[in-house]
């Protein structure tokens, strides 16, 4: 799975880095775009004509990019990046200076860029935020968003109160999203005085997950505290720290919250079930009740973690999953809002524009959510939540395009629920 945005899950080589955390978990960044390394602090010579090359060109020259920077990145991935920006925004218009980068226009919209050049003039770092289309109503993104294939909901609330909503009450997979459930979960037991943030629990060999995050690449017995623990697993979608918190808070604490997704997976779990080695076990699994579930998943214990190449391809097992409607997510989401620990990532929405900022994502190949918490300065609330379930492939640029264009909308005037 793959978390996106600034936080979570990077789709290392496709369009955007979401925090939403490889695996099952998320999206990291809240940047879709290209960066294999940190941009350089060089001069940059004409960099708006090499934007200007990239964008507008037939067909990439490796010529054009720097070593360093086709070794992160294939000029392959870059091209489809490029279909996919042409695609959603139309014919290229130009390109103006702006603080931090620049602004490329589009017939139908826009996006911000970064790019850096070495002083042969080749691209060293190239980074493309979400873009935004151009004048559309919530209305008009909600009704994009019901003609997107597959299986999506879409749901904007100002204030509680529904702005616009698609099939909000349908559970799809979320990925790395289920972990507002986890930190919801943890949040009511340190309230309740069963844990506290600064107590320190030592990481367990057994449980370690695979990326997105770092803690599998911690010492056994390493001792972290639940602080710790929980802002890893927001701010980096990292799947250790989540499974971690799972053992800790236990399993009728999270099906309480969540009682659809009983037991509820660790992320560990999902990806040794995926594994197509262990295909009797997964049949097992979809076939059995609850109690044969949990059965299954004991077993797993002993068995080795796959190769996490092995989920950057084609969907695997969709049917395993965290399913939470956008319902669901917002609510999740609302109660966790104000932790320090969720303004860390602010995934798409731009910090500047907004009083306070709390994100969470998720996908895996085939799966893909974004759930936003915003205020305004006003003191007006919203949320955001785009899921998108597709086993014939996401297109990652039109979901970002429509989502960040949907925070765009809400930073106009305020609008009375029930209008659209």
């Amino acid at each position: 799975m793959k978390s996106s945005a600034k936080a979570c899950l990077a789709i290392v080589g496709a369009l955007l880095i979401l925090q939403v955390g490889v695996m099952p978990p998320a999206v990291a960044v809240p940047y879709v775009g290209l960066m294999p390394n940190h941009l350089a602090q060089n001069v940059m010579p004409e960099p708006i004509a090499a934007l200007e090359r990239v964008l507008t060109s037939p067909t990439l020259q490796a010529g054009w990019f720097a070593d360093s920077f086709l070794a992160a990145v294939s000029l392959a991935q870059v091209e489809q990046i490029v279909r996919g920006l042409r695609a959603s925004l139309g014919t290229y218009q130009g390109t103006e200076s702006k603080t931090g980068g620049y602004l490329v226009l589009f017939e139908r919209g826009s996006l911000e860029a970064q790019i850096t050049l070495n002083r042969r003039g080749q691209i060293t770092g190239l980074i493309f935020q979400p873009p935004v289309l151009s004048n559309l109503s919530l209305d008009e993104i909600q009704q994009r968003w019901a003609a997107l294939p597959g299986e999506v909901s879409f749901l904007v609330l100002q204030d509680g109160a529904r702005l616009v909503s698609y099939q909000a009450e349908q559970p799809l997979g979320v990925g790395s999203a289920f972990k507002l459930i986890v930190l919801q979960a943890l949040q009511r037991q340190i309230e309740a005085g069963q844990h506290t943030w600064d107590q320190v629990i030592q990481l367990q060999l057994e449980r370690r997950s695979l990326p997105s995050g770092i803690l599998q690449t911690w010492p056994a017995a390493a001792p972290v505290t639940l602080q710790t623990l929980a802002t890893l697993m927001i701010s980096l979608s990292d799947n250790t720290a989540t499974d971690a918190l799972i053992h800790l808070v236990g399993q009728e604490a999270l099906t309480a919250l969540s009682p659809r997704n009983r037991p509820f997976l660790t992320t560990r779990e999902f990806f040794v079930l995926k594994d197509p080695q262990n295909l009797a076990l997964l049949e097992r699994y979809r076939q059995g009740d609850s109690a044969e579930r949990s059965q299954v998943l004991t077993g797993l214990a002993d068995l080795l973690l796959p190769d996490v190449a092995l989920f950057e391809g084609a969907p695997l097992a969709l049917d395993v999953e965290w399913f939470l409607s956008a319902d669901e997510l917002c609510e999740a989401i609302a109660s966790v809002a104000d932790l320090p620990l969720m303004q860390i990532n602010p995934g798409i929405a731009d910090p500047q524009d907004w009083a306070q900022v709390a994100f969470k994502g998720g996908s895996e190949s085939g799966v893909l959510n974004l759930t936003t918490y915003l205020k305004a300065e006003n003191g007006i609330d919203y949320c955001v939540a785009a899921t998108w379930n597709n086993p014939a492939g996401i297109d990652e640029t039109e979901f970002m395009a429509l989502y960040g264009s949907a925070i765009a909308a809400l930073r106009s005037p305020v609008i009375e629920p029930g209008v659209l």
